[in-house]
C-alpha cells in the first residue's frame, strides 16, 4: 500500500440477502478478488454452530452483554433474527475504516435501515436468489435444518426480498462466477469515482494540471 492510498478513508458496505441465496459465498470470492476489502465480524447471542470460531466467524456473547452493549451505543446496527440478536460494533468499524480498508457488513434489512441512517455515504448491495425454488434448493441441500426450519427460512426469504428497492445495488445470483464479477466491479468502480481519484491519485493530478496551462 502507498501513502497515497493510506490517505484515503475506506468505504462502507452493507450486503444483504435472505438466507440461502448465496451471500457469505460470493462475499468469500469477492475477497479474493478485490484488494483492500474485509468482512467486520458481528457480534450474536447464539450458540456457535461446529467449526465456527469465536473472534472470526462471529464474536459469541450472552445476551446481557449485548444488551449491555446497545444500552452503552456501541452498536452500528443490530437485529433480532431467529430468535437471536446479531449487532456490529461501531469502534472496531471506524477502526478498519481510518486504515483505509473498505469494510462489509453482511446484515439484514433492518440492520441496513439503521447503517444507512447513521453513515449515510455507506453502499447498499442486496443479493437476490434467481428464484423460491433455486433457493428452496439450496437451503435443503445444505443438510443442517428440520423442515420447520426450512419452510420458516423460505417465508422470511419472501418478506427480506420485498426490501431490495431499498438498496443502492441489486445482484442476482443465478450465476456465481457473474455474480461475483457483478460485486467486484461495484468496489471497483467506486473506486474510480472523482473524489476518490482526487486522493487516491493526488501526485499524479496535481502534476499533471500544474504542466497545463490555465488548469493550476
Amino acid at each position: 500500500m502507498t501513502a497515497t492510498s493510506q490517505a484515503v478513508r475506506g468505504t462502507l458496505y452493507i450486503v444483504s440477502a435472505p438466507s440461502g441465496a448465496g451471500k457469505t459465498s460470493l462475499v468469500a470470492a469477492l475477497l479474493e478478488r478485490v484488494e483492500q476489502v474485509e468482512v467486520s465480524v458481528s457480534h450474536t447471542t447464539r450458540k456457535p454452530r461446529a467449526g465456527e470460531v469465536n473472534g472470526e466467524h462471529y464474536h459469541f456473547v450472552s445476551a446481557e452483554e449485548f444488551l449491555g452493549m446497545i444500552e452503552d451505543g456501541q452498536l452500528l446496527e443490530h437485529a433480532k433474527v431467529f430468535d437471536n440478536f446479531y449487532g456490529t460494533a461501531r469502534a472496531s468499524v471506524e477502526e478498519r475504516l481510518d486504515a483505509g480498508m473498505d469494510v462489509i457488513l453482511e446484515i439484514d434489512w433492518q440492520g441496513a435501515r439503521q447503517v444507512r441512517a447513521a453513515v449515510p455515504d455507506a453502499h447498499s448491495i442486496f443479493i437476490l436468489p434467481p428464484s423460491r425454488d433455486e433457493l428452496e434448493r439450496r437451503l435443503r441441500g445444505r443438510g443442517q435444518d428440520s423442515e420447520e426450519v426450512i419452510q420458516r427460512r423460505l417465508r422470511d426469504a419472501e418478506s427480506d426480498c420485498t426490501h431490495f428497492r431499498e438498496y443502492d445495488y441489486t445482484v442476482v445470483n443465478s450465476d456465481f462466477e457473474r455474480a461475483v464479477s457483478d460485486l467486484a466491479s461495484i468496489f471497483r468502480s467506486n473506486r474510480l469515482r472523482t473524489v476518490e481519484q482526487e486522493i487516491r491519485s493526488a501526485s499524479t493530478i496535481r502534476n499533471l494540471l500544474a504542466s497545463t496551462p490555465g488548469t493550476a
